[in-house]
């Protein structure tokens, strides 16, 4: 998918403004913690966590840590650019890498390749730009230690297997040392942890989480993973901490009460601009409000809310909102779990939000604007009938950073494009994917 310089210019300079958002919002939960700030932030973050996980979180010998992997979600609209979401455990690492190096590996070389029109492009990132952008964060955490790099996939996250060993092989080839592996095959000592290669048994220096927090349970070895990095034999990325994984950090970021917080921490361009970009939302928290208070900046046909519930009676107009979970659930990834409001029958959407108020106990939901994604035209190749076939479709954009040095480094950029049809955009069997391009420099 083609992008224009401008595009470009801003992927190149969002990653660290993302990054000064993650270490804010992780300063903000300690210090709720601690009680410089409301308690309530960090009782929303650790929202239906076991304890034992909300302790280990919160470990002074983890506390500055961050996910070294950084990858929102854009949704280009025809007002602007939208971030709809944050992951710090994104799948779309390998299949981004490999069709970069596919396309890199065109006719005419070098990362570049001529489009119908004629002119050169060239991938963002380059052909092996993902691969270097892991590898470089890899080395930077691992530093000195000895050992190698465990990409650790767990059940729940099979599907992505392909992928990750594409990757680990691509590392290897590049002088990373790296296994991609499922949990059980992980051994332990009180030395670190232990992996079974072609080449023998290997020191784990560092671990890629590639499994879910909520299913911890489900993850062998889990405990032995976690209890190797509390002992400092083994570094894990992403941290095990859940409040980093909340879709309600959004909520958080738009709180009158916390503004003076962002401000402060984030600095006014890095506030001003993702205030911008990231859309209105709200923790679904069923807690009755006091009589003279309401809910910020959410109306109802012109009026306050008050009640959560009220929203359930709301014109389609009016619902032109998204519910989905926060975090923490095997809903809260895959677009699973998510319901829009305008696309629902009125009692549809009344169900939708009682189960979502009902549910957070246990699992927080939160209520978000909905934006709608502006239209693009492309094409993709049909191998059963060998022709091109034209589609028109909203696109979902998904830049990946890898931090290095304290800074987040734009390393390639997928695009998803799913049919007009589609309400919510993620990747399906209808969609287009492919690496984003830009023109090359020289014809610019």
């Amino acid at each position: 998918m083609r992008l224009t310089n401008t595009e470009v210019a801003f992927f190149r300079t969002l990653g660290n403004h993302l990054l000064a958002f993650y270490r804010a919002l992780n300063r903000l939960y300690f210090e709720s913690v601690r009680g410089s700030q409301p308690g309530w932030v960090a009782g929303y973050l650790d929202q239906g966590k076991p304890e034992s996980l909300i302790s280990y979180s919160r470990m002074k010998r983890f506390r500055d840590f961050l996910p070294g992997v950084i990858r929102p979600d854009v949704l280009p609209t025809e007002e602007g650019l939208v971030i709809t979401e944050l992951d710090s455990v994104p799948g779309g690492i390998g299949v981004t890498g490999s069709m970069s190096r596919a396309y890199g590996q065109s006719a005419m070389g070098n990362g570049q390749w001529e489009s119908a029109d004629g002119h050169p492009f060239e991938i963002i990132g380059g052909a092996d730009g993902m691969v270097r952008g892991f590898a470089g964060m890899v080395q930077a955490m691992i530093g000195n230690r000895t050992g190698c790099l465990a990409i650790v996939v767990s059940d729940e996250a099979r599907d992505y297997g392909p992928e990750m060993r594409w990757l680990a092989a691509r590392l290897r080839e590049q002088g990373t040392e790296t296994w991609c592996v499922e949990p059980r095959d992980v051994r332990f000592t009180e030395e670190g942890l232990w992996v079974a290669t072609q080449e023998g048994e290997r020191p784990v220096a560092l671990v890629y989480r590639f499994f879910e927090l909520f299913d911890l349970k489900n993850v062998p070895k889990a405990e032995l993973i976690m209890y190797s990095a509390k002992k400092e034999r083994t570094l894990v990325t992403p941290p095990f901490k859940p409040a980093l994984e909340e879709k309600l950090a959004f909520a958080l970021l738009h709180h009158p009460i916390l503004i003076p917080f962002w401000k402060k921490e984030l600095g006014e361009e890095t506030f001003d601009l993702l205030i911008r970009l990231m859309p209105r939302t709200w923790v679904l928290d069923p807690h009755p409000l006091p009589p003279t208070a309401v809910i910020p900046d959410l109306r109802l046909s012109g009026r306050a809310v008050a009640d959560w519930r009220d929203l359930a009676h709301a014109s389609q107009k009016d619902r032109r909102l998204v519910i989905k979970p926060s975090g923490f659930s095997e809903l809260a990834w895959g677009s699973r779990g998510v319901s829009i409001g305008h696309d629902l029958p009125q009692s549809d959407w009344a169900a939708a939000l009682e189960s979502a108020l009902t549910s957070f106990p246990t699992t927080p939901y939160i209520l978000q604007e909905f934006h709608k994604g502006r239209q693009f035209e492309l094409s993709y190749y049909d191998e059963a009938a060998g022709v091109l076939v034209p589609m028109s479709g909203r696109a979902r954009l998904c830049p990946y950073y890898f931090v290095t040095g304290g800074q987040a480094e734009l390393a390639g950029i997928l695009a998803t494009v799913c049919p007009l049809d589609k309400k919510v955009i993620h990747g399906m069997r209808d969609a287009i994917m492919a690496p984003c391009a830009v023109l090359k420099e020289s014809d610019r």
